[in-house]
């Protein structure tokens, strides 16, 4: 899971790629960049959060008109700043990109690219196979007249090749500026507009938030399969590639987004509402009897908030979070994982004491945070725990981009509810009902394989294995 931006503007777009990419933080701390074009690539990348990266960037050197940025969370691949996003090639044209997601099929991919086309990937990241499999297919149009039908007869030849989640954000240098989305729409892409005095801006983000703090205007999502090409003279050509049945990333609404984005014109934050008061009725099935509801903060406010209020009961904040700490999920190790949860999370003695607490989380992937959690309400004088999961029990591996790659990592892959009750130490563990997360969506097509099994792309045991092996390769584990 990642966070991409790009701008065509008129002048220096450098600042609007890089306080966007401060919006999209929370998509990615692993490491950053940006490319500007204008005349040739000019490229800025490192590890570590946006702040860091870009706080000696001469501003002066990446002057241009177009541009693209990058917040990356590495699911495979290593931290490398080599892996880190965009990344450019010189032919044809010069092509420059960054993508949010995974692909699936990226060995076999890659070994084709070698042998039939000789090129050879120096990185382990797969936006490169996405833009080497772009070149190629653009090669094999005239480069002499390159017309908007060849670059989407390109686009489609890439859905029809590279399998899995992508959305993805490309310069063609002298030509224009390019995105598209994989044929299920899995991961988010919206597109924005600003007028200025030059004319109108366009840009594309992950999230719509990155426009509100912009001051772009929203036009709209990126649909399944669909390709958006606005040359030089700013004029905005979009057509449908490959397309499959939508299967949109749940876990965007669950966890990942921020919950002032707009997603699929739905409000992260309502679509939490609605999932907490659906888990309300699930928890009244249980007859247990809190006296508080807290939550994990901060994505499980608005779930914890909507269940208290449906239940009749006190939502109290019952948890202080150090803002000045990352994602624990998105943290590469477990070890790290483990030291953050003490250092981002502190029990408020007073309103937890003596109390039967209701805690609710986004969801319980490993389980080592919400262990940690139980432990420190315990001694913070808790009477009983009851440990509500806002997503259903996740119990296989997303080969999509989120970090839950690894089987052996899987909580609910391995014990049951009760099992993971005593591994948690909580008196009770409930769970969002799947078939009630699928009734809630069902207007919107979702992709719910982490719940399920079901991948909408399909994905046989080898698949899985190779994933997963190239996971524990890339010593993350």
């Amino acid at each position: 899971m990642c966070g991409v931006i790009g701008v065509f503007g008129y002048d220096n777009v450098a600042t609007d790629i890089i306080n966007g990419l401060e919006t999209l933080q929370h998509r990615g701390q692993d490491a950053a960049g940006v490319v500007i074009f204008n005349g040739s690539f000019k490229m800025f990348k490192g590890n570590g959060h946006v702040s860091q990266v870009f706080k000696n960037l001469p501003l002066e050197r990446f002057r241009g008109e177009i541009g693209l940025g990058h917040v990356r969370y590495s699911t495979i691949g290593s931290t490398e700043a080599v892996d880190a996003q965009p990344i450019a090639v010189n032919y044809p044209y010069g092509l420059a990109m960054v993508h949010n997601g995974n692909v699936v099929n990226f060995n076999e991919l890659r070994q084709k690219l070698y042998e039939e086309h000789h090129r050879l990937l120096d990185t382990s990241n797969d936006v490169a196979l996405i833009l080497y499999t772009l070149a190629t297919q653009l090669e094999q149009k005239d480069l002499k007249h390159l017309s908007v039908q060849d670059i989407f007869d390109s686009v489609q030849g890439v859905q029809n090749i590279v399998q899995g989640a992508y959305s993805a954000v490309t310069i063609i240098a002298n030509k224009g500026f390019l995105a598209f989305t994989d044929p299920y729409g899995i991961r988010p892409l919206v597109m924005g507009k600003r007028y200025t005095d030059q004319g109108v801006v366009y840009a594309f983000a992950s999230e719509s938030t990155t426009f509100d703090f912009l001051g772009y205007e929203l036009i709209r999502d990126l649909k399944p399969g669909e390709m958006v090409f606005i040359d030089n003279d700013r004029h905005v050509h979009t057509n449908i590639g490959k397309t499959k049945r939508r299967a949109f990333c749940v876990f965007e609404y669950i966890y990942f987004a921020r919950e002032d984005s707009i997603i699929h014109n739905r409000l992260v934050a309502s679509e939490r509402v609605r999932m907490g008061k659906r888990l309300a009725e699930t928890f009244r099935k249980t007859g247990l009897q809190p006296d508080i509801v807290i939550d994990v903060p901060n994505s499980a406010y608005f779930f914890a908030s909507a269940m208290a209020e449906e239940l009749g009961i006190r939502y109290r904040r019952g948890l202080a979070k150090n803002h000045h700490m990352g994602r624990t999920f998105i943290t590469p190790t477990q070890q790290e994982r483990e030291k953050m949860v003490r250092q981002k999370l502190n029990p408020i003695r007073d309103i937890v004491k003596n109390k039967k607490v209701a805690v609710v989380d986004d969801s319980i992937v490993r389980g080592t945070t919400s262990k940690r959690i139980v432990e420190m309400l315990h001694e913070a004088g808790a009477k009983e725990i009851y440990f509500i999961s806002a997503s259903p029990p996740v119990k296989h591996p997303c080969i999509y981009g989120i970090d839950m790659s690894v089987k052996r990592e899987i909580l609910a892959s391995h014990y049951d509810v009760d099992e993971i009750r005593q591994y948690l130490g909580a008196d009770e563990v409930i769970y969002q009902d799947l078939e009630d997360l699928k009734d809630l969506y069902k207007d919107l097509p979702i992709c719910h394989a982490c719940f399920s099994g079901e991948y909408p792309t399909g994905a046989g045991e080898d698949v899985l294995e190779a994933i997963e092996r190239e996971k524990l390769e890339s010593n993350r584990v």
